[in-house]
């Protein structure tokens, strides 16, 4: 029985087509819920989401302890009690630096906000020194909200490029569809447990797409080579065919994926926490999509069916 891999049957013959509509049903809600949940109420700039920093505008302090190294714990739990918002707290450089950034509590201006955070600081720390200071404004928040939709929204165009000169463009509107379904759904699962929308959590999305595209093109390069080789093969029964043999390489690759993110969730802290979260949601959701949102487009669809015979691999004796 070793490895244990041996567990898992070596061919499947699931019926992932005879469920596709119902599938359907339920991702078309979800997609739904999730606008809802992203969008209301209707306030810009991030709508039903909870806006970090990035978006929002605020403060950006570095602090130098040098020598002595900085204590992120005490640093966090000090400005945690002080009403300020979202605040981060991250290393930078030398283990002697830091990045602390903060929202301005309302009733106050910037500079006195400044000053409280620098004596807390102070006080904390003993000796330190801030050689850096910066305000993020709403307008430059705003910008940065919609290049990172913008970034979204190209990296989705050029993926449908590729994907219809690799294959048809049917495959396109497929692998397509299936990352809007993905897209959507994350911003549904942010808004829904409330984890910050910041720059990382676009960076994940971004990441996700990537993934997501890359289990789809496995399973169309699959798709593609089963239509050559069984050309009276119902299409049905062709995409039941791909998607099986495809099934144990991305349940291994979707689960070594969801292991290392998950350490990542457990000991990367609360800097690395919704990252983590939203890519592991991420890996499960496109696999998810590449079964039930992509394969079934090419069957609403229909595909050409190239003439040419597949070439038979040499056997090696």
């Amino acid at each position: 029985m070793w490895p244990l891999i041996k567990i898992l049957p070596a061919k499947t013959n699931f019926r992932f087509v005879g469920f596709a509509r119902y599938a359907g049903v339920v991702s078309v809600l979800a997609a739904i819920a999730s606008l809802f949940l992203a969008l209301y109420p209707f306030t810009p700039p991030c709508g039903g989401l909870n806006c970090g920093i990035d978006f929002k505008g605020g403060t950006l302090l570095e602090i130098s302890t040098a020598p002595a190294d900085v204590d992120l714990s005490a640093v966090r739990q000090r400005l945690g009690a002080m009403d300020l918002g979202d605040v981060q707290v991250q290393a930078f450089g030398t283990a002697s630096s830091a990045l602390v950034r903060f929202q301005t509590p309302e009733g106050e201006s910037n500079e006195q906000a400044i000053e409280e955070v620098k004596a807390a600081l102070t006080e904390t720390l003993g000796e330190v020194s801030f050689p850096k200071t910066e305000v993020v404004g709403p307008k430059v928040s705003g910008e940065l909200f919609q290049n990172g939709l913008m970034a979204l929204g190209f990296a989705i165009v050029l993926m449908l490029i590729y994907i219809w000169f690799r294959f048809e463009l049917q495959y396109g509107v497929g692998a397509v569809v299936g990352l809007f379904h993905d897209v959507i759904l994350t911003f549904g699962l942010i808004a829904l447990i409330d984890l910050e929308f910041s720059l990382t959590s676009i960076a994940a999305i971004l990441t996700i797409i990537g993934y997501s595209m890359n289990d789809t093109v496995v399973v169309f390069d699959r798709l593609r080579e089963n239509l050559r080789k069984y050309k009276r093969m119902p299409l049905r029964d062709v995409i039941d065919l791909t998607i099986n043999e495809t099934l144990s390489r991305t349940v291994i690759t979707g689960l070594t994926t969801i292991l290392a993110l998950g350490a990542l969730a457990i000991f990367g802290g609360p800097t690395l926490f919704g990252f983590s979260v939203i890519m592991i949601f991420g890996v499960v959701i496109g696999t998810y999509s590449s079964i039930y949102v992509a394969a079934p487009i090419i069957l609403l669809w229909g595909v050409r069916r190239d003439d040419e015979e597949a070439e038979p691999l040499p056997v090696r004796t």
